[in-house]
């Protein structure tokens, strides 16, 4: 799964790379440990093509009468999505971009968990598949989403079973349904070469740390 990750680029530059509008409201960076329930930064389609906006993170199914009404649905397996209730539409019509510097993910050594950052191996932001839905119960109303995961390869399962799919540039067009039908292909685990991983401080574990030492390697 995914639990927590990082955000540095500015929003300017979020715009740049994705030739995405951006939001007036987008959420504040840099975030070195975005939780869920928060609100992050996402790439999807709007009138007129591509916009950068903020999204619930934590997708609401629509008959969930309150945010709380069920499990906090963070991630979505890609070996079900197309067939849960909760995410089988949005698979399919409502897909977004994730931009991170990275992701936090936890092994363990005897009772501590132990944190490792994962990031592109080239430097370049890491984008993650998601999918959003809107959600609304009288004047509460977000625009949720969920980073899609698929089952890890490599090294990476030498942490954990579970990896965000990790999209490239080249894959962005069809993950976001630009380019046609299809991008059900795109959900597999990153090659070992486009990743790489290094532990960090067990500060992460605190939900409230925020600062820049927390992706310093050990």
């Amino acid at each position: 799964m995914c639990g927590r990750f990082a955000v540095t680029l500015p929003p300017d530059a979020m715009a740049q790379l994705f030739e995405a509008a951006p939001a007036n409201d987008l959420p504040e960076v840099p975030d070195y440990n975005v939780c869920p329930t928060t609100r992050i930064h996402t790439v999807a389609l709007g009138p007129g093509g591509r916009r950068l906006t903020g999204m619930r993170w934590g997708f609401l199914p629509h008959w969930y009468k309150t945010p709380a009404d069920g499990p906090l649905l963070i991630n979505a397996r890609a070996e079900t999505i197309a067939e849960k209730p909760a995410f089988r539409d949005a698979c399919r019509a409502r897909r977004c971009l994730i931009p991170t510097a990275g992701f936090y993910e936890w092994d363990r050594s005897g009772s501590e968990k132990l944190p490792w950052f994962i990031h592109r191996a080239d430097g370049a932001p890491l984008v993650m598949a998601g999918i959003w839905q809107d959600w609304a119960r009288g004047e509460d109303r977000f625009t949720t989403c969920a980073i899609v995961t698929t089952a890890a390869e490599g090294r990476m399962t030498e942490i954990h079973d579970r990896i965000p799919v990790i999209l490239d540039p080249a894959d962005w067009a069809l993950w976001l349904g630009e380019a046609g039908k299809g991008a059900a292909r795109l959900m597999r685990a990153a090659p070992d070469e486009v990743i790489a991983m290094y532990r960090v401080s067990q500060a992460v574990n605190s939900n409230r740390a925020r600062g820049p030492e927390l992706i310093e390697p050990l």
